[in-house]
């Protein structure tokens, strides 16, 4: 019987290994950048087209290579960083491995220039499918520039797999911008499509946020700087007003590698307890600098995972010293006692208190009251007593049903009834429970409804019909907000555009990373604008479901959820009552488009069963 096992060739164990580390354009895009920012450059260059999938190019002024080192970089597991064992535990430098360039010669066509500032010439190579086909001398600066075309173009499979030119983008300028974070010190410029997307001047860390996450945070960070023996930790968080619906500006580095950890951002978290809201997030650029041998990089692909030899001490000093820069910066919330400058011009505060005004205060039967013997017991009787307009201060029924109706959320005004199964009795009145709940009598027994879990089976149903054809009505904001996001929260935007016009937002892009919401769904109440827009961002981002949705099935389900009436929103008759109509008009109301049900239904046979009848 012949033999079964054998050694695949040379470029399809390659084309495996790629799977690992170049998962998508941003995965080359980080390895080549870092690879420039290891080379010593002080200026770097991206340039992609067509979203990374027709080109990605990187320019460095770095030290370059030799001839030999050229053609020897694109071997796999080769490496200039690396000669014995122990040198993994004390890695400082960013790409390490040494399969990232074979990875991408393994699945893109790949052109290289590079020259050292002692060589005359350079060295010119051209790879194709892990394949050198053609290598000759060169005249090019010195540095290294490396392109990769047509990624993916011998594994179709994997290019069918990219997402969206917005979303793949979306990802580009996260590692783009995870890079020049790291290294201030470097000059780094982007450009998409013939088009220059960032020019980061080299400068201090602080000029550096700024330049990145927007001149609004310049007055508006503090410095965070701690030295021990055992690590440092140096950077920037944002004032609590710069706190977020999104976690777009949040950024730990480890021995300047962008890492992420749940575990340190609680840290910070918590040192921002009682100053923030509950939901939102703090934002914050901070470098830890430690031995490397305390710390492990190697246990994730992306090297955006790591471990720490002791996490406890690492969240203790950062808790501590986010603390510390709070509290030094006089963040922390106290009490204002002095007075308001509006306040001291009042004529009561300014003028003084006449005789005559005295005289006439001390002569009121209010003032009697409260300064004879025994006031609390006294009610004066007279129909001429000052207190006798007390009535005044509440509306009469008919105002106070004028009132309800007028403060009756815009979603809830308007109902169609349509044929129903269930029916809630004519003329009964319903109760709400703790805020939350609202009891109905049914034809059969009661329900016992949840306000927030209906009226997101509402909004979804309602939302759905308007993505797939039938436009929702959109108000014009009579004074449009703007909005500005980070890079990466901003290309999400972009992508989402069409959808939330279909849902009623008419939101228009203004420059970089801005936008002008010009308009809102007309049943959604105006003044929160901008908050909805970052949350339906954050929403979206971390939707998490073991299901592949589509793109604007995620979007109706994550305005559904925004958009509903809380748990714990007090509602009147008219509100209660709409709601229930509403939900049973729904093609499918008994349950929320994650499956949770939306009321539960005791009926008459069962209640009496209950109580032994």
């Amino acid at each position: 019987m012949a033999d079964i096992i054998q050694l695949l060739p040379d470029n399809i164990a390659n084309q495996i290994a790629a799977g690992e580390v170049i998962q998508r354009p941003a995965s080359a895009v980080k390895e080549l950048l870092e690879n420039a920012a290891d080379a010593g450059a002080t200026e770097i260059k991206l340039i992609v087209s067509d979203a990374g999938k027709a080109l990605i190019q990187v320019i460095d002024n770095g030290k370059g290579m030799s001839e030999t080192d050229a053609r020897m970089a694109f071997e796999r597991h080769a490496t200039s960083k690396i000669r014995n064992i122990e040198d993994l535990f004390r890695i400082k430098t960013m790409g390490f491995r040494g399969e990232a360039l074979a990875s991408i010669a393994a699945v893109a066509q790949v052109e290289l220039k590079t020259r050292r500032a002692e060589d005359e010439l350079g060295t010119y190579i051209e790879i194709e499918n892990s394949l050198v086909t053609k290598q000759e001398p060169c005249a090019c600066a010195p540095g290294t520039s490396i392109s990769m075309k047509n990624l993916f173009f011998n594994v179709p499979a994997r290019r069918n797999f990219l997402k969206s030119n917005a979303a793949e983008m979306r990802h580009i300028v996260d590692e783009f911008i995870r890079v020049a974070m790291a290294f201030p010190g470097i000059f780094f410029s982007m450009s998409s499509n013939g088009q220059e997307l960032f020019h980061l001047e080299a400068g201090s860390l602080k000029q550096r946020i700024v330049q990145v996450l927007g001149s609004g945070y310049n007055a508006k960070l503090v410095s965070v700087n701690e030295e021990t023996d055992y690590m440092n930790i140096y950077g920037f968080v944002g004032k609590p007003e710069t706190a977020r619906k999104t976690r777009g500006d949040q950024y730990f580095f480890v021995n300047n590698r962008f890492i992420k950890s749940a575990y340190l951002n609680h840290a910070v978290n918590t040192a921002f307890d009682e100053m923030i809201a509950k939901d939102s997030f703090p934002s914050y650029v901070l470098y830890i600098d430690l031995d490397p041998s305390q710390v492990d990089i190697n246990v994730h692909p992306t090297k955006q995972e790591i471990k720490f030899e002791d996490e406890k001490i690492i969240y203790a000093f950062v808790q501590a010293a986010v603390k510390h820069a709070l509290a030094q910066f006089s963040i922390a919330p106290s009490l204002d006692f002095t007075l308001n400058a509006e306040i001291q011009g009042l004529d009561a505060v300014s003028k003084p208190f006449t005789t005559d005004q005295k005289d006439a205060a001390s002569s009121s039967n209010l003032f009697k009251t409260f300064t004879q013997k025994n006031q609390a017991h006294f009610i004066e009787k007279n129909e001429k007593t000052d207190l006798k307009h007390w009535k005044d201060f509440f509306t009469s029924p008919a105002q106070e049903q004028n009132n309800a109706q007028r403060s009756l959320p815009q979603q809830l005004q308007t109902v169609e009834p349509r044929p129903r199964a269930l029916h809630v009795l004519p003329d009964t009145t319903l109760l709400q429970l703790h805020n939350t709940y609202i009891i109905a009598s049914s034809n059969s027994g009661f329900l016992l409804v949840h306000q927030q879990l209906a009226h997101e089976r509402i909004l979804y149903e309602r939302y759905g019909i308007a993505a797939h054809g039938q436009q929702m009505a959109t108000q014009q904001s009579l004074f449009p907000v703007t909005l500005e996001l980070a890079g990466a929260d901003a290309a999400l935007l972009t992508d989402l555009l069409p959808d939330l016009l279909a849902i009623g937002y008419h939101v228009e892009p203004f420059g970089n990373n801005s936008f002008v919401i010009q308009g809102i769904p007309a049943d959604v109440t105006p003044g929160n604008e901008k908050n909805a827009i970052e949350l339906l961002i954050e929403q979206f981002k971390h939707f998490s479901s073991d299901i592949k949705f589509s793109k604007r099935e995620k979007l109706i389900r994550c305005m559904a959820r925004q958009q509903a009436i809380k748990a714990g929103q007090t509602l009147s008759q008219k509100e209660m009552l709409v709601l229930v109509e509403e939900l049973f008009t729904c093609s499918s109301p008994n349950v929320t488009p994650t499956g949770s049900p939306t009321y539960l239904e005791f009926k008459e046979d069962y209640l009496d069963r209950m109580f032994g009848r």
